[in-house]
């Protein structure tokens, strides 16, 4: 199979001596747990695996060694594009504090740290105030006290909590803030649809959901259908993932035929 024709994109990104391990493994998230209902935010989806560092990203034109990228790279940001190749370690944001770039106390200091990130690193659109509030509120509660364990399997099952958490909370927002949770929701279900590769029937039920979440985030509809037929979509996914990429003698052996 030709690298280009293997189904997963993050393998484009990543090391090929790390591929087995990569792509069946993730690292804790090291979230703290949230001390009262006002400080429970959604999750957000960046370069830094579950808001960790990536040992293992290499992306051509912006990599130098393995787990590093040139955030000054013109290929990524008109804003801060300084013709140079400067590659630095991508951080583990729930490092230790006194390495962290950004001071998550002082007031004010992390968001605009964040709003420049998306609108000039990676010349993103303005994000909607609660998001922003959302993403810093998340980056806040990473904490190295909170990691447990090591390296964990990348499962199913917690794509599909990523799809469900996304749809409730876009279910209780409006706007951009809702159609920003959308457009996450849809994204998750193409990364489940990328370890599907091959199994018609599930790709067939992933194809539906995501049109449904088209039509909910275009207000042609609303969330009825989505209530009807998701949870028998999820038993079928569930039903088929031994037969996806999301195993592992799976993937090695598709990783074996690039």
């Amino acid at each position: 199979m030709a690298p280009l024709a293997f189904p997963l994109r993050e393998a484009r990104w990543t090391a090929p001596s790390a591929l087995p391990h990569s792509l069946s493994y993730e690292p804790p998230e090291c979230l703290r747990p949230p001390s009262s209902r006002a400080e429970t935010r959604m999750s957000c989806a960046t370069c830094h695996r579950n808001g960790r560092g990536n040992p293992d990203f290499v992306f051509p034109g912006l990599s130098g060694a393995p787990g590093t990228a040139d955030v000054t790279a013109s290929l990524m940001s008109s804003h801060r594009g300084d013709g140079l190749f400067n590659p630095k370690p991508i951080p583990d944001l729930a490092g230790p504090p006194a390495r962290l770039k950004i001071s998550r106390t002082v007031p004010g200091a992390l968001e605009a740290f964040i709003h420049g990130l998306v609108t000039k690193e990676f010349d993103g659109p303005e994000p909607p105030p609660e998001v922003l509030a959302d993403l810093a509120a998340y980056v806040r509660a990473l904490q190295p006290g909170a990691c447990k364990g090591g390296d964990r399997p990348i499962r199913l099952t917690d794509r599909l909590a990523d799809v469900d958490g996304a749809v409730a909370l876009a279910r209780t927002s409006d706007g951009d803030t809702r159609r920003l949770l959308l457009a996450a929701a849809r994204s998750t279900l193409g990364a489940i649809d990328e370890r599907f590769a091959g199994l018609d029937r599930g790709r067939a039920a992933l194809r539906d959901a995501d049109a449904e979440l088209s039509a909910i985030r275009l207000e042609r509809t609303g969330f009825a259908t989505w209530d009807a037929k998701w949870p028998g979509r999820r038993r079928l996914l569930i039903r088929d993932e031994p037969l996806s990429l999301y195993t592992a003698a799976k993937l090695a052996a598709a990783l074996n035929t690039r």
